[in-house]
């Protein structure tokens, strides 16, 4: 009775010391990394694969090393020009210092975004509205350059920063419709314009080769009739050249 009553309390603390092997045992996968503490005290960086944690004395917290989308809502801004919009963009990052990331800010993802916002909204404000819609580029790496400063504390690298949409007042944006379509007006006049002076430029070529050439114009007269012949809805008026009256002249002359 005594060994059965002595074998089945070491059976309980095997199963018990079995679950508590088991219940310390982690998987860390390729993509993530543990920070792991010991008492509270940081104790290192978990690489992928099966690790052992001590159950109530060490504690871990699992870290996502891929690059992250974080979308930046609409924030309203006003420009240097004192133009108010509304400016959201979208933000890549990835934790670079795991340790860095879960020590020295509490809620890495939420600080980043938060962080993204304001600085999206002072960037705005020291260009104008056409510096904001002509050079997106360059206001886009502006926000990045500050965010990645600001956040390498943090263990964080922030790969881009890309502006998706300028929401402009419909004023404004009725404005600069009606300043593209003058735009567009005036290049089409002036198009026009180009065109009619060449077309007078030729004009005046062909009207001195018919002038110097000699019976050019009365070829040319010939060669209009046997065009309008071909519709015999026309009526058609005949008008003499100038060199046939001349040639009558000549005529008279000689008599």
């Amino acid at each position: 009775m005594a060994f059965e009553t002595g074998f089945g309390f070491w059976g309980i603390l095997i199963w018990v010391g079995v679950l508590f092997v088991l219940s310390g045992l982690k998987i860390v996968k390729e993509y993530q990394r543990g920070v792991k503490f010991t008492l509270g005290k940081y104790a290192g960086i978990m690489s992928p694969g099966l690790r052992i944690v001590v159950p109530i004395i060490q504690s871990w917290q699992r870290v996502d090393i891929r690059v992250k989308a974080v979308d930046v809502p609409d924030q309203d801004a006003i420009t240097k020009d004192n133009v108010s919009i509304k400016v959201n963009a979208v933000l890549y990052y990835k934790v670079a210092d795991s340790k860095k990331a879960i020590i020295e800010v509490e809620e890495f993802d939420y600080a980043v975004s938060q962080l993204a916002q304001t600085t999206m909204r002072d960037v705005v404000g020291e260009v104008t509205l056409d510096e904001l819609l002509s050079k997106r580029d360059n206001i886009s790496k502006r926000i990045r350059e500050i965010v990645d400063k600001a956040t390498d504390p943090w263990g964080i690298k922030v790969e881009s920063v890309e502006l998706k949409h300028v929401e402009l007042p419909e004023q404004l944006k009725r404005t600069i419709g009606k300043e593209a379509e003058a735009e567009r007006e005036k290049r089409a006049v002036i198009i026009k314009a180009s065109g009619e002076v060449i077309a007078a430029d030729n004009m005046a070529k062909a009207a001195k080769t018919l002038a110097t050439g000699p019976g050019a114009l009365h070829l040319r007269t010939l060669q209009t009739l046997n065009d309008l012949s071909s519709d015999k809805s026309n009526t058609v008026v005949l008008g003499l050249p100038l060199e046939i009256l001349r040639a009558f002249e000549g005529d008279k002359k000689k008599k």
